[in-house]
């Protein structure tokens, strides 16, 4: 296809043209802030593998009733209003990787801009929250 042809399309069909630019940008702001949010997001099986190569901190940042009905095995509960990166227990935990948890992903990455403000290096999300954990049929414990 020629320089030509491509302008001809764009001419014949402004709002597709438009419709692409704007995707182009979108996703082009969308990997630039993720390169400089500071922390990682990471799947299930990336997670799995992070707590058991570096026995990582799981963090459940969803209400408690939510974490009974299940949460990843090993993980922790703290309310999202009560998360507080100078928490002793937290902060005890500051040499390992951190993964927070919350139902789909958004809560979590204020929560981890928190830690890296307060000093913690290894910070990572889990992409798609405790929804992606089930879709990828991996085990939740029930109860506290």
């Amino acid at each position: 296809m020629t320089q030509a042809e491509l302008l001809a399309f764009a001419g014949a069909h402004p709002y597709l043209s438009l419709a692409l630019a704007a995707l182009t940008v979108a996703l082009i702001f969308n990997e630039a802030s993720a390169l400089f949010r500071g922390y990682k997001t990471l799947g299930p099986a990336a997670l799995t593998a992070l707590v058991n190569r570096d026995n990582a901190l799981v963090v459940d940042l969803r209400p408690a009733a939510d974490f009974e009905k299940g949460h990843i095995p090993g993980s922790k509960n703290v309310q999202t209003s009560q998360f507080d990166p100078e928490n002793k227990q937290l902060a005890a935990a500051r040499a390992l990787p951190v993964v927070l948890v919350c139902k789909a992903g958004q809560a979590s990455g204020d929560a981890a801009k928190r830690l890296l403000k307060a000093g913690f290096e290894r910070v990572y999300v889990l992409d798609g929250g405790i929804g992606a954990w089930q879709q990828a049929d991996l085990p939740l414990a029930k109860g506290r």
